[in-house]
């Protein structure tokens, strides 16, 4: 067998949503674990819905994602003639024929199957028609000419073998009547000419499958092999779809899910590997295999998506999270002043292990990150006397300090909740609204230590916290 290639073929007609980057891992992951070339096919012959901003998404999420393609991206437009010759090589060598139907007929007989509840498929009323009685004022559609008799099987890589009785088949339209070629004709052309050994997508494309299988015979080319993966439902077993969680990459990014951890997620989503869940790149590339993909479809589910990013953001050092952390913010929320690192790249000690996404460390970091304190109007009002009173108090104690540590706080906060007769929150609480501007956030020793002593004692001096 030559080397392995695969490809990724999307259509520029809307974002690439969660489903087609799975579709995509697979086919990369195979190409590499079988040291071969992985594709990137632009199919953009839907001019009227094809867009420049759909295909630069589509490349940047597969980029963001850690999905390099080998090679020249391939464009499906630059090769239109190409489909058009073999179309006419189809024609010439009587694999395809000329169908004069008109519209009117083809609704007719879609209306017929209805009522029949069948599916529809063309009569092949045009299948033997004689050039002598073809009509002269009506632009012919080209369709490929199918077998009837018999059945075919697919040696599916994934599913097994799958057979399918070929009068199911109906005779496609291989080029429209405007000349333009169909996505069966172009996609089966462009395979070959990019010597695709290892065809990997959906199953919703089986049948299209059978139908590109017999272009090939028909043009006694090499057929590649084929591997039909499980289609991805929701939570409540339906096909995911656009109007579901079919999410793009950019709204996860968007939450601070980070790359790595949802490569992870969508790796493990209809595929495993012994009882492994966690899973580096390099060990992603040389375990995969088309044998541990299931044949039943997989559920999306967000929250086992948080905890996989949950556990990515945990064991992550430092000096990575905070490069991860300062990336989000260029491109979601404000840039991070460059003499706050010292700050905030500690923090994430601490920070790390209360968050689920970069987003949650971002919401915890604010205190740090701003120096003004955005006070949230309802928090302001447990800023009450008596917490005013405990704030100066605390403010005396603290100015004293010379080293900061949960053991030199500690003592001071216990000082006070004896002296206030109250409790931790009761002192803790007050102290954070004051220091962050929110009675929610990391716990007051890890601010207080964060800010660092002249921080701290410029917020408490703020006029909304001094007793009238």
């Amino acid at each position: 067998m030559s080397n392995v290639a695969t490809r990724f073929a999307p259509s520029p007609t809307g974002a690439l949503h969660i489903g087609g980057v799975r579709t995509a891992l697979f086919c990369w992951l195979y190409s590499k674990n079988k040291k071969g070339t992985f594709h990137l096919r632009i199919e953009d012959t839907d001019k009227e819905r094809s867009k420049d901003e759909h295909k630069n998404q589509i490349i940047k999420s597969l980029k963001w994602i850690g999905i390099e393609h080998d090679g020249e991206l391939y464009i499906q437009s630059t090769k239109i003639n190409d489909h058009i010759n073999v179309a006419n090589e189809l024609l010439k060598n009587g694999h395809a024929y000329r169908c004069y139907c008109s519209t009117e007929e083809i609704e007719d007989q879609k209306k017929r199957a209805i009522q029949k509840k069948l599916p529809y498929t063309y009569n092949r009323k045009c299948r033997e028609l004689s050039e002598s009685d073809t009509p002269k004022d009506i632009k012919p559609v080209v369709r490929f000419k199918s077998k009837i008799e018999g059945s075919s099987i697919l040696k599916d890589l994934v599913q097994g073998d799958v057979e399918i009785d070929n009068i199911t088949i109906e005779d496609f339209i291989i080029l429209r009547n405007d000349g333009t070629p169909t996505y069966n004709l172009s996609a089966t052309v462009d395979d070959h000419q990019m010597n695709m050994t290892h065809i990997i997508r959906g199953d919703d494309h089986k049948i299209n499958t059978f139908k590109q299988i017999q272009i090939y015979l028909s043009m006694k080319w090499d057929l590649p092999s084929f591997a039909h993966i499980p289609l991805i439902h929701t939570l409540e077993g339906k096909k995911l779809s656009k109007r579901d969680n079919a999410s793009t990459l950019d709204d996860y990014s968007k939450i601070g899910i980070m790359p790595d951890a949802l490569r992870n997620y969508l790796l493990r989503l209809g595929w495993s590997y012994k009882d492994k869940e966690i899973f580096t790149l390099k060990e992603s590339i040389e375990y995969f295999n088309l044998e541990g993909i299931g044949k039943s479809p997989s559920k999306l589910d967000m929250s086992r998506i948080l905890s996989m990013n949950e556990h990515y953001i945990k064991n992550i050092n430092e000096d990575e999270l905070y490069d991860h952390l300062v990336q989000y913010c260029e491109l979601y929320k404000k840039k991070i002043p460059s003499e706050k690192e010292n700050k905030i790249k500690p923090s994430l000690i601490f920070l790390k292990n209360k968050a689920k996404t970069l987003e949650d460390i971002y919401d915890n970091s604010k205190y740090i990150i701003f120096d003004e304190v955005n006070f949230d109007k309802e928090d302001l009002k447990l800023i009450n006397d008596k917490a005013k009173k405990i704030i100066t108090a605390f403010e005396i104690k603290f100015s004293v300090l010379t080293d900061l540590s949960k053991d030199t706080l500690e003592p001071i906060v216990n000082e006070l909740i004896k002296e206030n007769e109250t409790n931790f929150k009761g002192v803790g609480q007050p102290l954070r609204v004051a220091l962050t501007g929110s009675k929610f956030g990391p716990g007051i020793y890890d601010i207080i230590i964060s800010l660092g002593k002249n921080e701290v004692k410029k917020r408490l001096e703020n006029k909304i916290l001094i007793q009238d």
